[in-house]
């Protein structure tokens, strides 16, 4: 039975734990050469150990999304290693807990350098070996609070919603070159970011809202989307933003 990304070059970013590390074990199951990048070096080289060990092809360069030399270094890495990139699951993200009227400046500076600033790089540096791709897609990983606002986290919704439209705009300017751009909209799932507060009965009933599944999802169930969104299944997706949030948002 074919694989369902069969031989295609993928770059995962944030791929040292959590929702990266499933999306890059998953897409590497299924027939991909992946290449993980994270800060965290030594979280990154495990990613790629699991993925050896599972019988897949991983390799692993240290990346702050952030900075345009890094995105190089990746983009180099992979066209050197594979000579093409077909998928790029714009993954990397960070967050903090504070309100509108509680958060720095140099905070809200950090948090948009790397979910939005660290999406942008992405897209644009990898177009020159995704023209080489007969089938490229990326997949920016925003969140269900990139369509919605809540208490607390005014800096990563905003960034999250940037996420969102910047999709959108890439899936436009990118139509000369036959890529195709969506997002990934995850609702509360269960992952180093959420564990503390999903540990408590009361942190996890105030998280989970509204979740009609009433519970929190798993990194997979997030990964299963990604990886439909990187074969060739999603071929008519262009600009779309999928939730996978357990129903929060529909009440």
């Amino acid at each position: 039975m074919t694989k369902r990304v069969e031989g295609k070059i993928a770059v995962v970013t944030g791929g040292a734990a959590g929702m990266g590390r499933a999306h890059a074990r998953l897409l590497a199951s299924e027939g991909a050469r992946v290449v993980v990048t994270d800060v965290d070096a030594a979280g990154g080289r495990e990613t790629v150990d699991l993925i050896e060990g599972e019988g897949g092809t991983a390799t692993f360069v240290e990346h702050d999304v952030s900075k345009a030399k890094d995105w190089e270094s990746v983009v180099g890495h992979a066209t050197e290693e594979y000579g093409r990139i077909d998928v790029l699951v714009n993954n990397a993200g960070i967050l903090a807990f504070t309100s509108l009227q509680d958060t720095e400046e140099e905070v809200w500076d950090r948090i948009f350098a790397v979910n939005a600033k660290g999406t942008y790089l992405g897209c644009k540096a990898v177009l020159p070996a995704m023209e080489r791709s007969t089938a490229p897609s990326i997949i920016n990983i925003s969140s269900m609070y990139g369509i919605i606002g809540a208490p607390n986290a005014a800096a990563y919704e905003a960034s999250k919603g940037a996420v969102r439209t910047l999709t959108k705009a890439a899936a436009v300017d990118f139509k000369e070159f036959g890529i195709r751009v969506n997002s990934v909209h995850p609702g509360v799932i269960a992952t180093a970011m959420t564990n503390d507060i999903l540990a408590d009965a009361e942190g996890t009933k105030a998280l989970l809202g509204t979740t009609i599944l009433d519970r929190a999802g798993q990194p997979e169930e997030v990964s299963a989307v990604v990886l439909f969104l990187a074969s060739d299944e999603s071929s008519f997706m262009n600009g779309s933003e999928v939730v996978v949030d357990g129903g929060y948002i529909a009440q």
